[in-house]
């Protein structure tokens, strides 16, 4: 893991979501603490099947592979 990336993707985001509050529009996020630990969830159910080797094409079982 690039620990500069992910600092700067941090530093990045929190300029965003202070320029949202400032400018009074609404992040395009859950507001709240259950929906942001949702998506956290969402991301660790994804690297968890990926390190386990779980995969499905799911195109290519509806025919819509190229």
């Amino acid at each position: 893991m690039n620990t500069t990336l992910t600092l700067l993707a941090l530093l990045t985001g929190a300029f965003v979501g202070a320029l949202f509050q400032v400018l009074q529009i609404p992040i395009p996020a859950p507001p709240e603490l259950p929906g942001l630990m949702g998506i956290v969830g969402i991301y660790f159910g994804y690297k968890i099947a990926a390190e386990l080797g779980y995969t499905f094409d799911l195109l290519a079982a509806l025919g819509l592979a190229g």
